[in-house]
């Protein structure tokens, strides 16, 4: 049972979205002080109604429209306005448990303070949760300011009782799910339209789907990157400690700790070539620290700027405890457009050293094996073409590591004159998660036949367990066939951490 989280009040990390996403109608609490918090900042857009301030958004209308001043009994109607019209997404729908873990940041969010909606919205978000009340939200659409507009619009369009919603495992129009779950579509008052599709809650709750992923690659790289040490009869020499700790970068060291413990125990791999003339091994294998670790900083510095999005107020306009309500660009997802672009960079790095491993273990100039690991060559072409494939991944990725943060298109007549991009490299980064998995199964792949060549000489404890486990799914290929099937039930196992847990369950918890 995934535990309590008290909406508001606890601190919002990555690990927790993730995994509240992940359970439907999560384990959710609402602190009473939290609450009232709520209530204090709804009565100041009330009171701030009853004047003749012009208020963005409130009582006027939206970016290029902010000039034009709405009568007082069409606000209402002026908020359903604003959910139809910005639901224009479009492409694939978000998964389900990223439309969960957003209605938890939005709820999570509401309850910070300073957006000023009421009680009855933050009932129907928690509502929604509880019956597992899922809106369709179209992936595609949004430029990331101000903030995710349309996917926060389709959320909001399940709210009151439009669009269509994902409930016990159907798609169905959303008031016909609202009746069956009884639950009461929401009537949006002044500014919540606004507070509810403003904000980078999509792009950020992407985010952390990307950068949990990206660090269950990184450490399961590690382990792959061993078996294939051991599979070219390489060193663990460049592993000292010693060697990291004159360059200490944390994830060098990290990395190296790793690798030299999954090597403990009787390797007879690595005791069979101890006194052999091999200097060095390539780079692929001898800069393993460097370049996972540079990985695993990056993807650190990543996490940060997710955990500080999750726990901040990013609608428009904010109101504040003396009463005023001020427009501003917390909107804006610069930073965490940035910050998924270089994530991407980073997995992409790992799935690139990932690939010359791979060559260099079906190259028998480099690592002295029957040429593609396999027997009787050229009546098989063994690992020759899932090199290829990893190729091609590595190539795609160096197209989707182009940066979106550095692109922006005026929109709202030149109103929104600079956005951010943020949804579009969140995507990115998910999309390149994906192809670095897939590489890693083809190392892990052609690593294991390797070991399977160098019979009867065993690699270390551990790495014999993960041999086992990958054998237990994808036997010895003595003869050609396709392995469409293995590298993609290997892609799972690495995806699912399943890696992780078969060391783990050894006593080794890797860093």
């Amino acid at each position: 049972m995934v535990e309590a989280f008290a909406l508001g009040k606890q601190e919002l990390t990555v690990e927790k979205l993730v995994c509240l996403g992940k359970a439907p109608s999560p384990n959710l609490h609402i602190d009473e002080e939290r609450l009232q918090n709520l209530l204090k900042y709804r009565k100041m857009v009330i009171e701030g109604l009853k004047g003749s301030t012009t208020i963005y958004g409130v009582n006027t209308g939206f970016g290029y429209l902010s000039q034009v001043k709405i009568p007082q009994e069409k606000l209402e109607q002026l908020q359903l306005n604003l959910i139809r019209s910005h639901a224009c997404g479009v492409g694939e729908d978000a998964p389900l448990e990223v439309v969960r873990s957003l209605l938890v940041l939005r709820a999570h969010t509401f309850l910070l303070g300073h957006s000023g909606v009421s009680k009855e919205c933050l009932d129907t978000i928690t509502s929604f949760l509880e019956h597992d009340l899922l809106p369709r939200i179209p992936m595609k659409g949004s430029v990331g300011a101000s903030g995710d507009l349309a996917p926060l619009a389709h959320l909001a369009l399940g709210f009151i009782g439009e669009g269509e919603v994902y409930y016990r495992g159907k798609k169905l129009p959303a008031m016909n799910a609202l009746k069956l779950a009884g639950v009461k579509p929401l009537h949006p008052a002044a500014k919540e339209g606004l507070s509810l599709i403003n904000g980078t809650h999509f792009m950020t709750t992407l985010g952390a789907y990307a950068i949990k992923e990206a660090e269950i690659l990184a450490k399961s790289a590690d382990i792959i990157a061993s078996m294939s040490l051991d599979a070219i009869r390489g060193t663990t020499a460049a592993f000292d400690l010693r060697i990291q700790k004159a360059r200490p970068h944390p994830g060098q060291e990290i990395v190296a700790r790793n690798i030299l413990m999954l090597h403990e125990g009787n390797d007879e791999i690595k005791e069979s070539h101890k006194s052999c003339d091999k200097v060095q091994d390539p780079y692929s294998f001898r800069c393993v620290p460097q370049v996972h670790g540079a990985c695993r900083d990056t993807m650190e510095y990543v996490r940060q700027k997710i955990d500080v999005e999750l726990n901040s107020v990013t609608d428009n306009p904010l109101i504040f405890p003396e009463g005023d309500l001020v427009s501003g660009g917390n909107f804006h997802g610069q930073p965490v457009a940035m910050a998924m672009d270089f994530l991407a960079i980073a997995v992409a790095e790992l799935g690139s050293v990932s690939e010359r491993r791979i060559e260099k273990i079906t190259n028998p100039n480099l690592s002295g094996l029957p040429a593609f690991v396999t027997e009787e060559v050229g009546l098989n072409s063994g690992y020759m073409i899932p090199h290829v494939v990893s190729a091609a991944l590595v190539s795609e990725n160096k197209v989707l590591c182009h940066p979106a943060s550095i692109d922006s298109i005026p929109t709202s007549a030149d109103k929104e004159d600079h956005v951010s991009m943020g949804p579009i490299a969140a995507r990115k980064a998910l999309e390149i998660n994906k192809n670095v998995a897939n590489i890693l199964a083809i190392e892990l792949l052609a690593s294991c036949q390797a070991i399977d060549l160098l019979k009867p000489l065993k690699p270390s404890p551990l790495l014999q367990v993960v041999y086992n486990s990958v054998r237990s799914q994808s036997p010895y290929m003595s003869n050609d066939r396709s392995l469409r099937d293995d590298i993609e039930s290997l892609t799972g196992m690495i995806q699912r951490g399943e890696l992780l847990e078969l060391i783990a369950h050894e006593g080794l918890d890797l860093h």
